[in-house]
């Protein structure tokens, strides 16, 4: 009996050592667990080893998530829990009307308050499904500190207090099931600083053992011991979820951050290797665009790029996160920059800001369904498709650079966008005409010796004249609009006409925000 006794207790003590070791995080290895280490950390090696996923450059279209504990007070935006600390701002004042007194309510408070009682991360997969969208990106945690996933490093998460649920996993979970793809964002970084407002005057962030609150740095200050506890959560996040997407916010490109990137880099790209997946990274700015994907937020590239890049932006106009009074965008809008993105080598990332009980507004889920009903016509010329020489024509100049997209842009038939697959052309033409149009970038001299096989609209059965002259190819529209905008001429030829894109990427510095 005794001998079986010691028996159990070394087996105990063996599985219990195994899975400490798993656990154990040791951020100044770049190694993956199972010792693959190809990627270093540093630039010239990453890009020599890195190949950008045939699957991102197919997907073109993806869904963000903005959902947390600042869904409660839904007021302002996002910022709410750095800006209720920020004296005589908006939210301060709103937060002594409504919450009392920072002393006595906190944004800590708020968290008994975020239950998510109503969340159910099917409901959201399926909806996300039928929007189009091939990818999915939930924060796991924003500036705020507070972890939507279940951390062993963080006390402060979705698991032990709150919605008492790892939503992270849950939405990875019906995510896949829908066959997208899951990725997320980790906004760690900015949490160091975040909540610094609230040592200026008595708060509930001058209680120094509140490790919600971070730091409480000066404006985005960063030292190397928080440097390494930045890269401990999100070696945690890579090692319990296996995203296939990650996504950061601007000061990831801060000069003592920039190493421990570095490091992150490698050793996710090293885990990729066991995995079998290819994976993708999204900065701001700082980091070369061709061992990452570059990130325009709230805008667009005015060039085509060689390297995949994206635009994040969001549905809604004042906030990423749900608040009252918010003002949402058409998807017609949307559909026009998700084109003139994809024509340019980029991709979509568009947010949606849940309410904190879990649920989606009806008028963000229209929003979505509609972006779906025209990708079910259109899509064939989106998905896997490829930009052409020029991204374009037309005589509608569109926005350009971050935080520029709010205002629609009002397109005439003039304006098109090309994209191509294979031997088929896309000309998807931004608004509609009665008469007939003129392709100008199809002219005899560009198609040469190229035969036109057939001209149709994705949509429409109805018969398309067509005629390719100096000037172009004229292209006449059918009697029914196929959707309700942006309309997509499909003209296929017996070879590829013209080359494709051989231009450098630019450079571009974007300002940080979000």
């Amino acid at each position: 009996m005794k001998n079986t006794i010691i028996l159990l207790l070394s087996i105990f003590i063996l599985i219990s050592c195994s899975n400490s070791d798993k656990s154990k995080i040791d951020i100044d290895s770049v190694a993956s667990p199972n010792g693959t280490e190809v990627f270093q950390p540093n630039w010239e090696n990453i890009a020599e080893n890195y190949e950008f996923p045939q699957w991102f450059s197919d997907s073109k279209f993806g869904i963000f998530i903005h959902w947390g504990v600042y869904a409660v007070p839904a007021f302002g935006n996002e910022w709410y829990p750095r800006n209720m600390y920020q004296k005589d701002s908006r939210e301060y004042n709103h937060h002594l009307e409504k919450w009392g007194d920072h002393t006595e309510f906190g944004y800590k408070d708020f968290i008994p308050m975020f239950k998510a009682e109503k969340f159910d991360a099917d409901e959201w997969a399926n909806l996300f499904k039928e929007s189009g969208a091939k990818y999915v990106i939930p924060v796991a945690e924003h500036h705020d500190g507070f972890a939507m996933y279940d951390s062993d490093i963080n006390d402060w998460n979705a698991v032990r207090m709150g919605p008492e649920k790892d939503i992270i996993a849950l939405l990875k979970e019906a995510v896949e099931k829908e066959d997208l793809i899951f990725g997320l964002s980790t906004h760690r970084a900015e949490n160091a600083w975040f909540y610094n407002g609230g040592m200026e005057f008595p708060s509930d962030v001058q209680d120094t053992t509140i490790s919600l609150y971070g730091r409480r740095y000066e404006n985005q200050k960063y030292t190397e011991d928080f440097a390494r506890e930045w890269l401990t959560h999100v070696y945690e996040l890579i090692n319990k979820y296996e995203p296939k997407l990650i996504w950061f916010d601007w000061t990831v490109n801060d000069s003592i951050l920039m190493p421990y990137f570095n490091k992150f880099l490698a050793y996710y790209y090293n885990n990729a290797i066991d995995w079998g997946k290819d994976v993708v990274v999204n900065t701001k700015q700082g980091y070369p665009t061709n061992i990452q994907v570059w990130d325009v937020e709230r805008g667009k590239s005015d060039k085509m790029m060689v390297y995949p890049w994206q635009t994040d932006t969001s549905i809604g106009k004042k906030s990423w996160s749900y608040i009252d009074g918010e003002e949402n965008k058409s998807p017609e809008q949307i559909v026009h920059d998700l084109i003139d993105i994809v024509s340019k080598n980029g991709n979509l990332l568009l947010n949606i800001g849940p309410k904190a009980d879990g649920t989606i507004t009806d008028e963000q889920k229209s929003i979505l369904l509609s972006i779906g009903e025209w990708l079910k016509i259109n899509g064939e010329a989106i998905y896997g498709s490829r930009c052409w020489k020029k991204s374009g024509e037309g005589i509608t100049e569109s926005t350009k650079g971050s935080f520029s997209d709010n205002v629609a842009t009002n397109y005439t038939a003039q304006d098109m966008r090309f994209t191509t697959k294979d031997n088929d052309f896309y000309a998807i033409v931004l608004n509609w005409s009665d008469r007939d149009i003129i392709v100008k970038s199809l002219n005899k001299e560009i198609i040469d010796d190229a035969e036109i096989l057939n001209v149709n609209m994705l949509g429409s059965d109805e018969n398309i004249l067509w005629e390719v002259t100096d000037e172009g190819l004229t292209l006449s529209f059918p009697k029914e609009k196929p959707c309700n905008y942006a309309y997509t001429f499909k003209i296929s030829f017996d070879k590829q006409v013209g080359e494709k894109l051989k231009s450098e990427a630019v450079n571009v510095v974007m300002k940080h925000g979000g």
